[in-house]
């Protein structure tokens, strides 16, 4: 028997204690065979993830097909009417923005536009909706030449409306239209012609900055931002901006006539007046928009659109491509502008 009063010293175990017993039914390893279903586990489920991706890349790639075939069926689509309406009707083209090769109001895409008016017989007039502060005068004076051939061609009367601005390259398209009408608070005029530019020598010398410019031909480095520019090469740049200001002037005496105030101070100064002002000018006609000139001068009430404009695939084209490069182009070069 064992003594009540007995004491064990402390720590002391008369048995050991044993360790609770595997249940061999909840133990995977203590199943025959557990190696092999683990590793077929294993592989079925990187089976499963291949696929997955491989999927993935298959959608990827539709994807981007898709897209590609999308942007190639907008490429090829029209932005101009492709049918000719034959009920009497206002034929509008926008001019909006810089007038400017590749810009909305490029030469190609405003006289593309006022083809397709005056071929479709039932355009009974033409308007020129203007919005724009200027641009090239190289593009200002196509559109301007094939105003007037298109005109006489189709016996057409052809109308400027001004919304907010009507400067410089645009005012030069405006002078060859039958009539311009403006809003009282339209800007109008600006007939002056401006080359811009910047010139970095004087911080060059400061910053200890040499420029090594290599040229076949004295006056090749002409307009170099990075170079000084001679007293000979500045009267060449004026003598040149001073030809094309009097070709602005001959082409809106030509185009307004008798109805310009040519004796007003400042007409041809580069200027600009309100629309109120323009009036009083001779440089507009008369108050009105699109609707009123639709209405009571062209009598076709009803309004079509001609304009030109780019595709959603020619815009994306411009945004990650050709914008960019002309952007980095015109950061260093200066060219003759009419606004």
């Amino acid at each position: 028997m064992t003594d009540p009063h007995r004491t064990e010293p402390e720590g002391f175990e008369p048995f050991e204690r044993a360790a609770p017993a595997r249940s061999s039914r909840n133990d995977p390893t203590q199943q025959p065979g557990w190696e092999r279903a683990t590793l077929e586990k294993l592989a079925f489920a990187s089976l499963r993830e291949q696929q997955a991706a491989r999927r993935w890349k298959t959608f990827v790639r539709l994807s981007w097909l898709a897209f590609f075939i999308f942007l190639v069926w907008l490429a090829v689509s029209k932005g101009t009417p492709t049918t000719a309406k034959t009920t009497a009707h206002t034929a509008v083209v926008e001019i909006k923005g810089e007038i400017a090769n590749g810009a909305d109001a490029s030469a190609e895409f405003v006289v593309a536009a006022m083809k397709t008016a005056f071929e479709d017989e039932g355009a009974k007039g033409v308007v020129l909706l203007i919005n724009s502060p200027g641009g090239s005068p190289v593009q200002a004076g196509i559109i301007n030449d094939e105003i007037r051939r298109l005109r006489a061609k189709h016996n057409k009367p052809v109308y400027a409306v001004v919304e907010e601005t009507c400067a410089s390259a645009a005012y030069y398209i405006a002078a060859a239209t039958d009539k311009v009408f403006v809003d009282k608070a339209s800007i109008v005029g600006s007939i002056g012609v401006l080359m811009d530019g910047f010139g970095f020598t004087g911080l060059m010398e400061k910053v200890g900055v040499e420029r090594r410019l290599l040229t076949a031909g004295e006056n090749k480095g002409f307009l170099d931002p990075f170079s000084p520019m001679s007293d000979a090469q500045r009267a060449h740049a004026q003598q040149m901006l001073e030809q094309i200001h009097a070709q602005f002037i001959d082409v809106v005496k030509k185009g307004r006539g008798d109805r310009l105030k040519t004796g007003t101070p400042g007409l041809f100064s580069g200027l600009f007046w309100s629309g109120q002002q323009a009036v009083e000018l001779g440089l507009a006609d008369q108050l009105g928009n699109v609707d009123f000139v639709a209405r009571e001068v062209i009598k076709a009430e009803e309004v079509i659109d001609y304009t030109r404009r780019d595709n959603v695939a020619e815009k994306l084209a411009k945004k990650f491509g050709a914008a960019l490069g002309d952007a980095s182009v015109r950061a260093v070069r200066s060219v003759p502008a009419l606004r």
